[in-house]
């Protein structure tokens, strides 16, 4: 009977022993609770309009030949993760932009809408899954790992000049163990493609809203009657009745014999305006202000800037 209760005894002892351990994933410098707590949270500061264009599939993937021009899963959805954790943080606001050629619309749009000064471009340039076995006397060991890689670009819509970039990996691993015969098995996980490329965001997010924000927030000048100044911007970027704006006249353009690039020289503060309404919603917001301090040439009003004090 001991010869049987024994070897019995140690196979139950084995499978009990037995677990898959928990899905593992890069961990996101932005946690949800933080997220969640920047949404509540009102920022006091100008609203920064910004532009995400679509992301692209430049993996192997996203070339076969077997995938049209329309399936870009995985651009969409690193571009989705980014617009909603940008968001979350209730500093800018975002524009739904679906061509990178719209940059050539958005340089000539400025006196006709509400545009961005800034776009956000990027692609998944690496994706890829594996999965491992490890088999053991009485034991089976299977282990699924999903990697991707993104890369992004901060563009000035004005110059078109990339002004940052960054490149972040991110994975997501899950594995189920067996002995015996006796515990989990684990069919294709497509989760995990999810978190890797949500791990990869993650990393890239904090530096590009460090980034814009240390761009300043500016309006343009579109229009001026009877004492009275349209500015673009309204009540979603904080504009509100009574908040004081500076007038600003960017300095000279010079031709960088270097690079080829046009560099804006130094400028200056020219007068303040103060916000007397303000009118629309959405990309048709725009305010109504009065000179306050200053001066302004009305025949030259595109050729200022209105940026926060």
């Amino acid at each position: 009977m001991k010869r049987i209760i024994l070897p019995f005894l140690a196979v139950v002892s084995l499978t009990a022993c037995t677990s898959a351990t928990q899905p593992q994933y890069n961990e996101p410098l932005i946690q949800p609770p933080i997220i969640d707590e920047l949404s509540r949270e009102k920022h006091s500061g100008l609203k920064r309009v910004v532009a995400i264009g679509r992301f692209s599939d430049e993996t192997k993937r996203g070339q076969s030949i077997f995938v049209d021009n329309n399936n870009n899963r995985l651009g969409k959805q690193a571009s989705d993760i980014l617009s909603s954790r940008l968001t979350a943080s209730n500093k800018f606001i975002l524009l739904e932009r679906s061509d990178i050629a719209l940059l050539e619309a958005e340089k000539h749009a400025q006196t006709e809408k509400v545009g961005a000064d800034y776009m956000i471009v990027g692609s998944v340039s690496e994706f890829g899954r594996e999965t491992e076995s490890e088999v053991g006397i009485f034991s089976r060991n299977k282990i699924q790992k999903a990697s991707a890689t993104v890369n992004i670009r901060l563009i000035d819509v004005k110059t078109s000049q990339v002004i940052y970039s960054e490149e972040a990996s991110g994975s997501a691993t899950a594995e189920a163990n067996q002995v015996f015969g006796v515990g989990q098995t684990a069919a294709y996980n497509s989760a995990l493609d999810d978190r890797a490329i949500s791990a990869a965001i993650s990393k890239l997010v904090g530096n590009v809203m460090n980034n814009l924000m240390d761009m300043p927030w500016q309006s343009y000048l579109l229009s001026h009657e009877n004492g009275t100044f349209v500015i673009s911007g309204g009540q979603s970027q904080g504009l509100e009745a009574g908040l004081k704006l500076n007038v600003y006249k960017p300095g000279k353009k010079v031709k960088n014999p270097q690079t080829g690039m046009l560099i804006e020289l130094p400028g200056e503060v020219v007068g303040q305006l103060q916000v007397t309404q303000t009118i629309g919603s959405g990309e048709s917001e725009i305010s109504t202000a009065k000179l306050v301090s200053g001066d302004i040439v009305l025949k030259k009003l595109n050729d200022y800037r209105i940026r926060e004090i």
